[in-house]
């Protein structure tokens, strides 16, 4: 793993906040002088996911962060590694805690970057960029990871925490700094040029890439498989007549 020590990181610990995001949009670029800065909160009173969907999560009980960087190596076209280089970070962040392979072999990632245990959901990334040309300036990774919330009360469809799969309370600050520390080390596998070792990894990682399951787009349901995840982000599917579908992000669900 990386040495975090190499990476200036200014930390900013809140109690409640708006959210994560909004917080480290509002700094304006952030500064100059830090790699990058981290935001975590106890509480958001208007916690975000993608497309404004809402994220649930009880005081003091999980981990809701964000993360500010300025990957100006990364293409604008090829930002979607940004979003791998997460997801993996904390897919293999959970595995590390939970030790029985047979449990921890099934946090997946949900293309494009939610955090899945079997059928349920156990964290949500929201991934802000601005552009400068054709590069990005800066970006903003949110994540919230449920840890320790053993009761969900929203509407959530399929909600699932770390205490409910392994059937205790975990140190929220060490899981942390064990996430940070892996991202560094994807980001820097980024800049390093070896975004195609990335892309296997999530690949390996990804839910339901085993085989022919059920979707749906706005023409209705379908059976088809994943065939690859591109650069930009866009799923491949073959469906069940061996035509390949690709489609952007929340032109397609897979039902679960």
């Amino acid at each position: 793993m990386v040495d975090m020590k190499q990476y200036k990181i200014k930390r900013y610990r809140l109690q409640t906040v708006h959210s994560t995001n909004s917080f480290l949009r509002e700094l304006n670029g952030g500064d100059a002088g830090y790699d990058m800065e981290l935001a975590t909160t106890e509480f958001q009173t208007a916690g975000r996911g993608q497309k404004g969907n809402s994220w649930e999560s009880e005081e003091g009980a999980n981990l809701l962060f964000s993360i500010l960087l300025h990957p100006v190596f990364v293409q604008a076209s090829k930002q979607f590694c940004i979003s791998q280089a997460i997801a993996l970070a904390v897919v293999e962040s959970l595995k590390e805690v939970v030790q029985d392979e047979s449990v921890s072999s099934d946090f997946k990632v949900k293309w494009p970057n939610d955090i899945y245990w079997r059928d349920k959901k156990i964290a949500g990334v929201l991934i802000e960029n601005e552009l400068f040309g054709s590069t990005i300036r800066d970006c903003i990774v949110g994540v919230g990871l449920n840890v320790n919330q053993s009761v969900f009360i929203s509407d959530a469809p399929n909600p699932v925490s770390l205490r409910n799969i392994i059937g205790r309370e975990s140190n929220r600050e060490q899981l942390l700094e064990t996430i940070i520390g892996k991202f560094i080390a994807n980001i820097s596998m980024i800049e390093d040029g070896l975004t195609a070792s990335l892309h296997t990894e999530y690949m390996k990682n990804l839910f339901r890439v085993d085989g022919s399951y059920l979707y749906r787009d706005s023409q209705g349901e379908f059976s088809a498989s994943i065939v690859d995840v591109r650069e930009d982000g866009r799923l491949i599917l073959s469906d069940s007549d061996g035509c390949n579908r690709v489609y952007e992000f929340k032109e397609v669900a897979i039902v679960l």
